[in-house]
C-alpha cells in the first residue's frame, strides 16, 4: 500500500494534526500492553499490575486515564467496600487492539528470529 495513497492529503505528517498524540499514546510501550492485556475482558486494577510486567503504577495510572479521556477504555467503579474498579475496552479499544494485536505478533516473532542488541 502507498503512503501516499493512504494519506492523500499527509495530515499525518503534520505536527499539529490531532491523530499525532492519539497515534503517540496508543503505540507507547504501555499503551500497547494496556489494550493487549483488555483484550480477553475486563481486569481488575491488581489485575492489570500482574498482567503487565515492569510498569510502574504511575504510568498505569497515566495510561488508563488517557485511554479513558479518548474513549478507548471503560472504568467501572463499583459502590461498594472495598471499592471494586473494572476496566474494559469501549468498542473503539476493540478496534484499535485488533488491529495491534498483529503488530504485537510479529514483534515477538520478530524478536526470537532476529533478537535486538541490548542498549545501554
Amino acid at each position: 500500500m502507498s503512503v501516499t495513497k493512504a494519506f492523500p492529503e499527509g495530515q499525518v505528517f503534520s505536527a499539529d494534526c490531532p491523530s499525532r498524540r492519539l497515534l503517540g499514546e496508543i503505540t507507547s510501550k504501555w499503551g500497547v500492553l494496556v489494550l493487549i492485556a483488555l483484550a480477553d475482558g475486563p481486569l481488575r486494577w491488581s489485575g492489570l499490575l500482574r498482567r503487565i510486567g515492569g510498569v510502574s503504577e504511575k504510568m498505569l495510572a497515566r495510561t488508563l486515564r488517557s485511554f479513558e479521556a479518548e474513549g478507548l477504555v471503560l472504568r467501572d467503579a463499583r459502590p461498594v467496600v472495598p471499592p471494586h474498579v473494572e476496566y474494559s475496552l469501549t468498542d473503539a479499544g476493540r478496534e484499535v487492539t485488533d488491529r495491534l494485536v498483529p503488530l504485537v505478533v510479529w514483534a515477538e516473532e520478530y524478536a526470537v528470529r532476529a533478537p535486538i542488541a541490548e542498549r545501554d
